[in-house]
């Protein structure tokens, strides 16, 4: 079977987030999409764990988290492969996007892999707005406010895309909320 497990994090002063997904039947797969947005004085610990316990599994840990005014995100990812879990294959993406110089992201990827035949893939990235894109949108008219949800929303669209419409749509509008606070 496949199991999937979206969250959209917004919100209190440290938020930990860590599902489990282990894989035990033959050809199981499981997924986990995440987006976190941490705030002047917030904490967004978010993360998943997969562990393949049956022969060919695949799962995917996709995690994309935003940090502004001194916020702090963190991104787990375990991906367990046991004996036995021959033909694993995992997929372990932790993105961050950093909004100011004052906010900082940490990615701690773990990886326990017992069979030498499984195909792992890791890719932890951590950028900054450049002000060459925020300078490139103004120009064209934006105000600064409209041109970093731009380029936030640009950035979390490979998991939003994934959301149904109405939770979409609810998610940009929350982002904009927070964002409307903080720039300028």
């Amino acid at each position: 079977g496949h199991m999937e497990f979206v969250d959209v994090n917004i919100g209190s002063k440290l938020t930990v987030k860590y599902p489990a997904i282990y894989l035990v039947g033959d050809g199981a797969s499981g997924e986990v999409r995440s987006v976190a947005y941490a705030g002047k004085g917030q904490h967004q610990d978010t993360g998943a764990k997969m562990v393949h316990a049956a022969p060919n599994t695949t799962s995917k840990i996709v995690s994309k988290s935003m940090s502004q005014d001194g916020g702090t995100t963190t991104c787990r990812g375990l991906v367990s492969v046991d004996e036995g879990a021959t033909g694993a294959a995992s997929v372990l993406s932790c993105e961050a996007l950093l909004l100011d110089e004052q906010s900082a992201s940490l990615n701690l990827p773990h990886l326990e892999i017992l069979e030498d035949d499984a195909q792992i893939s890791h890719e932890t990235k951590v950028s900054k707005i450049a002000n060459e894109q925020l300078f490139y949108l103004m120009s064209h008219g934006l105000s600064e406010e409209q041109s970093m949800g731009m380029i936030v929303n640009g950035f979390i669209e490979p998991v939003t895309k994934t959301l149904p419409m109405e939770y979409a749509v609810e998610w940009s509008r929350l982002i904009e909320l927070q964002m409307e606070g903080s720039v300028g």
